[in-house]
């Protein structure tokens, strides 16, 4: 039973606990192909049992989380105290004053009813914003971060009103008063909090701005009155009209007029496309010039546009195996930080004789300085970043995963035609046995060739128009890969492709030659340049072509190929020889053809672009808009600058706990010191993931 995805927006998940809190609720409802993504705040899953809507969002609100509804504003549902920003500026107005016995001997400032006064609205408003948080994620069975706070400030708060009252009025009372060390937990945290949402909020600009790109109105056109209305409320058949500097609502077919339309957000052209009668336009792109009447082809929800910031939005989720490592720490960290928190206490006071106060101290400080969310926030915010960037020039990542595979290949593949060729071909003249029958002859091979998606058959059909006559009635038309085109015709079966002879492609009639014709592929500006890249990379580079071996080496000579290059071979070959290639280690595969998708889905990572076959669009892990190869480069620069941030992420966050907590607990780190270290350990991540959109792409070859 197929159901349609569903997608919610959450607030208040922060760390991988709380993401896995949510997964394993929404499993429990029958959910499936659950995913949650905290950083971004989405939860997507199919709902293949039809529960309503409102059980779900209320299974997730019973864990603490609030489902922001479609249409709401997420930043202005609620007054300003209501929100985090709220809860910091109420908490630091009454815990900055608490601070003031340090820098100050006024014997107010110390006095211990002044503190528990103003520390009770700190109190109140953290220990019920962490404990209901705390409460939901123990009922879960998935602990999270805000158990170690709730802990660590509530451990300070007790002991503090404990001291206060039962030494009142003798000198060891002020040896118990820590109140303005559970408020400043508190309001440190918060303060990390909120920073934490600004700068995970800038993680996912790129795909905002894609969103952004989606038109909402369109003019309908009844008749030969244009009315505004919704771009959801159109469908397919209907017509819009489109001006000049209009940016074009959906997918569709002019029917009448023509113009330029920038489409340099979808493949990265910056020249405008002179579109006329029966071209296709694309949802999103912007008409610079001219007067278009378009037939709606397709819903809003299945334009290119929208397909591709799916694309983007399942990529993004997508977590590469590296992060394992991270979850599986996350999992147990809480109970784990607990433990190393009372075993501090516990050695402190009974072993190091250190007194009931310090012993607490060094055992809140660890409890509060631990943090957990810089591991899950590692890795979710580095491909977010790296794919919207990568996005943003065109290049369409499926996965999380894709990155880090394609970081790591040691040997890329490709294919000839198409790939390093333009896919354009000069023909020779069409040499044929019998002169009276060349009209017919190139009539047939032309008609044939409309039928077939190969790059060859395409320059033929774009190249050749004059041999085009009058319409052939073909039957059983057949592709087979890697050789040509059958059909028949009038009882007779012709074949049009490779036999093997002299010839590049030859006509046969029942087995019998009739006509033979050579081509010659032109070469992509950039073929040179991926060589050169390749080889200062490391990385073995290999030619698997169809094509004949002699044309295999012209090509390797045209553009200075420095790998290995291999000619007339048939897919399965194809295939097997790129099975061998896998042993080495991780293989890309670069094609764009039907033959190639094969050996595309057998490599660890493919690559294809736009403009090729949909099975080769379908079976590649990456999709180039843009048909040069210096996208193809940039690419790969950007999973390696990826791949190093998510290991530099992890590389921080395991570093930080490994050396903060047994410095928390040996005396070294006072547990303010601790919350607001711990506050900035998440911000540090985050800044570092940011800072992939400022590193430069270098492709030049050195």
């Amino acid at each position: 039973m197929n159901a349609e995805l569903t997608e919610l927006k959450v607030e208040g998940m922060t760390c991988t606990n709380c993401a896995m809190s949510v997964r394993k609720s929404l499993e429990k409802q029958g959910m499936q192909q659950v995913d949650v993504n905290f950083a971004s705040g989405e939860v997507r899953f199919e709902n293949i049992t039809g529960l309503a809507p409102e059980i779900i969002i209320s299974g997730i609100e019973d864990l603490g989380y609030k489902v922001i509804k479609e249409g709401e504003d997420e930043n202005n549902k609620e007054s300003f105290f209501y929100t985090l920003e709220g809860k910091l500026v109420f908490s630091a107005i009454f815990t900055l004053p608490l601070m003031l016995h340090m820098i100050s001997d006024f014997w107010l400032f110390h006095d211990a009813i002044f503190q528990l006064v103003l520390s009770v609205p700190v109190y109140s408003l953290g220990l019920y914003y962490f404990g209901k948080s705390a409460y939901y994620s123990l009922k879960s069975g998935v602990p999270n971060m805000d158990v170690l706070i709730f802990t660590g400030a509530a451990s300070a708060l007790f002991y503090s009103v404990f001291g206060t009252f039962y030494y009142w009025g003798s000198h060891d009372m002020h040896q118990y008063m820590f109140y303005e060390t559970g408020a400043s937990i508190i309001c440190f945290v918060l303060f990390g909090n909120f920073l934490e949402k600004r700068s995970v909020k800038r993680t996912t600009q790129a795909l905002e701005s894609l969103t952004k790109l989606q038109p909402k109105k369109a003019k309908l056109l009844i008749g030969k009155i244009a009315s505004e209305v919704f771009v959801e409320d159109l469908r397919p058949g209907d017509f819009i009209r489109i001006n000049a500097g209009d940016q074009i609502p959906i997918d569709g077919e002019i029917v009448e007029g023509e113009g330029f339309v920038d489409e340099s957000m979808i493949s990265g052209e910056s020249i405008p496309q002179h579109k006329t009668l029966g071209s296709t336009c694309i949802g999103g792109t912007i008409l610079t010039d001219g007067l278009l009447k378009v037939r709606v082809t397709t819903s809003h929800k299945k334009t290119i546009l929208a397909e591709i910031i799916e694309m983007v939005k399942r990529a993004q989720s997508n977590k590469p195996t590296i992060q394992q490592l991270g979850d599986r720490v996350s999992a147990i960290f809480v109970p784990v930080v607990i433990g190393i928190s009372l075993l501090t206490f516990l050695v402190s006071y009974f072993i190091l004789d250190l007194g009931s106060a310090q012993s607490m101290l060094r055992a809140v400080a660890v409890l509060v300085i631990s943090c957990p969310c810089a591991m899950g926030l590692a890795t979710p915010t580095a491909v977010m970043v790296g794919i919207g960037r990568a996005a943003k020039r065109g290049i369409l990542i499926k996965g999380g995963d894709t990155i880090e595979i394609l970081a790591r290949t040691k040997t890329w593949i490709f294919d000839k035609t198409g790939t390093l060729s333009t896919g354009n071909f000069k023909f020779s003249e069409l040499k044929v046995n019998d002169p009276q029958q060349l009209e017919f002859l190139q009539n047939l091979i032309y008609q044939i060739e409309q039928h077939s998606s190969h790059p060859i058959a395409k320059s033929l059909v774009i190249n050749q128009k004059q041999w085009l006559k009058e319409p052939l009635n073909l039957e059983h038309i057949l592709e087979i890969k890697g050789k040509g085109m059958e059909c028949e015709l009038i009882g007779v079966k012709y074949f049009f492709g490779k036999t093997g002879n002299d010839s590049d492609l030859e006509l046969s009639a029942n087995g019998e030659v009739l006509a033979s014709l050579n081509l010659l592929d032109e070469m992509k500006l950039d073929a040179e340049l991926v060589s050169g890249y390749l080889n200062k990379e490391h990385i073995n580079s290999v030619i698997l072509s169809g094509d004949k071996q002699e044309k295999v080496n012209k090509t390797v000579v045209a553009i200075n190929w420095k790998g290995e290059a291999y000619g007339d071979l048939m897919p399965q070959t194809k295939l097997d020889k790129l099975k061998h290639y896998k042993e080495a280690g991780y293989l890309c595969m670069i094609g764009d053809g039907i033959n190639d998708a094969p050996a595309m889905t057998e490599a660890n990572v493919s690559i294809s672009f736009s403009k090729a076959n949909d099975i080769a669009r379908q079976a590649a892990q990456v999709v180039l808009m843009k048909s040069d190869l210096n996208s193809l480069m940039e690419a790969h620069q950007l999973s390696l600058l990826t791949y190093r941030t998510i290991k530099q992420n992890l590389f921080w966050a395991f570093f930080y706990n490994a050396l903060c907590i047994p410095l928390a607990a040996a005396g070294y780190m006072h547990p303010m010191l601790g919350a607001l270290s711990m506050a900035f350990s998440d911000v540090i991540v985050i800044g570092n993931s940011l800072l992939l959109n400022l590193k430069p792409i270098n492709v030049s070859k050195k």
